[in-house]
């Protein structure tokens, strides 16, 4: 370790603006609401804007209003006049009229009721809010929350221009998927300021799990649907399920288990989800450099190497492609990781990859730093790569569509939480914050960088579409 904990109890969030390697700074199970974020003054920084003009998100294109938590509010009549349309097939100016978050009308001299408020665009790039396609709002870490929920968390989303996130759900481990579903769902009705969905996480495997992922994913998009013993309930429409390849004797599953989900999912027709690292090794490296009296953040990201990430993403694409299904790699940190990805996909495997805002947005140098409250903030898994050159190779096979989707990621812990870690690396909270500055990141790293044309971000930032269109609600 390489010095005491500082400001321990300061809140601390990545700032990539200051920390970029350059210097420079698919609805699931889908829930809506219309609406506009309140003030957000504790919302992280965000970097400042890069040489083009960015994007100014669209509200939600929603069904009926709901009951909305405090600070949140119901939009009416908004007329977005002179900006410039970004949408993933074409550009083109037009003034967007939006009733009660609805897109209305699109083009030129629009007829609006009296009283509309207009907000001028002029010289600005108009763009679809952004889908920010992995959350956990609720923390990972057994015992301690993280320092954003629900509330905090969708108002920074909404801040940054992201308009929906899609939440894991992560069950204690032997409790039932379905329970921490309906908890997760609670919540975020109460809470959320913006559209959410949710996915599943699968934290251990056995036989009766079936039926619960049957239940969960069974008559999607029908509203009401019955559940034994229970009449109508709520459409759950769940889609996609996570399993861990680390985190031994905790959430690891063996290569055996991850085929019989697999086998399980593609039934269903979902789609799994995996987090790529092999937990066997990490856990006697942990044990390794324990021993060496290495016990600072540094240790966390020696433990993992980038090769016992690639390694499992190879793994998990094998075991998918013999069970025929849809595999969905989350938190690609790596370049190792990038490539096995980007060759199966070349080969015609269906397997898509998510960078997230922290792999795109800077690199893991910060590990050593003599400050252990700012190395501690980059701790997450698998880490943040030491290698400078990492963002920039995942801008570059985003651009040319070997990884097809961001996410943020985002799960927070104050340096305090942070802190329960300050003598053994392996307790300290894993997660990064990124769920305002991610559309910012893929366009000042992607966009502005000439690394990927503004169509082709929008399908980055806002799968699946990236699109404007006018919706009713008849």
């Amino acid at each position: 370790m390489f010095c005491s904990v500082e400001d321990a109890f300061d809140n601390k969030t990545l700032n990539f603006s200051s920390l970029a390697a350059s210097g420079t700074a698919t609805p699931v199970g889908g829930h809506r609401r219309d609406t506009q974020a309140g003030p957000s003054p504790e919302a992280g920084p965000s970097p400042e804007p890069g040489p083009e003009p960015g994007p100014a998100a669209l509200p939600p294109r929603a069904a009926a209003p709901a009951a909305l938590p405090d600070g949140c509010r119901q939009s009416d009549q908004i007329l977005i006049k002179g900006g410039k349309i970004v949408n993933d097939d074409q550009s083109f100016y037009a003034d967007i009229y939006v009733e009660d978050g609805l897109i209305k009308q699109i083009g030129e001299n629009l007829l609006v009721p009296e009283g509309t408020r207009s907000i001028d665009a002029h010289g600005q790039l108009v763009m679809p809010g952004g889908i920010d396609a992995h959350t956990r709002l609720q923390g990972l870490t057994p015992g301690i929350s993280s320092a954003d929920g629900f509330a905090q968390g969708t108002r920074a989303a909404l801040a940054g221009g992201t308009t929906m996130i899609i939440d894991h759900v992560c069950p204690d481990t032997g409790s039932s998927l379905l329970a921490a579903y309906e908890q997760w769902r609670g919540r975020a009705d109460s809470q959320a300021c913006c559209d959410y969905g949710l996915s599943v996480d699968i934290p251990r495997w056995h036989e009766s799990l079936g039926e619960e992922l049957e239940a969960l994913v069974k008559d999607r998009g029908k509203g009401l649907v019955k559940d034994r013993g229970k009449g109508l309930v709520k459409d759950r429409g769940v889609n996609s399920f996570l399993v861990f390849m680390a985190y031994k004797d905790k959430l690891q599953c063996t290569d055996s288990q991850m085929y019989e989900i697999f086998c399980t999912l593609r039934d269903l027709g979902a789609i799994a989800q995996v987090h790529a690292e092999n937990g066997d090794i990490i856990e006697e490296e942990q044990k390794r450099l324990l021993e060496l009296g290495i016990t600072g953040p540094e240790g966390h990201v020696l433990s993992r190497p980038e090769e016992v990430e690639a390694e499992a993403v190879f793994r998990a694409i094998t075991i998918a492609r013999q069970a025929n299904c849809p595999l969905y790699v989350t938190k690609v940190m790596s370049r190792g990781a990038a490539d096995v990805l980007a060759q199966a996909k070349r080969k015609g495997t269906v397997v898509y990859g998510e960078p997230i805002t922290a792999s795109l947005g800077t690199d893991g140098s910060h590990y050593w730093s003599k400050n252990w409250a700012k190395a501690a903030a980059f701790v997450t898994s698998p880490p943040v790569s030491p290698d400078p050159s990492t963002p920039h190779h995942l801008s570059t096979l985003l651009a040319s569509g070997d990884l097809q989707v961001t996410g943020s990621a985002h799960c927070t812990f104050s340096t305090a939480q942070k802190a329960v870690g300050k003598d053994n690396f392996t307790l300290i909270p894993e997660g990064t914050n990124g769920i305002e500055e991610r559309m910012c990141i893929v366009w000042e790293k992607c966009v502005a960088d000439d690394h990927i044309a503004r169509r082709t971000a929008q399908k980055i930032m806002a799968p699946p579409g990236g699109r404007s269109n006018i919706t009713s609600l008849s």
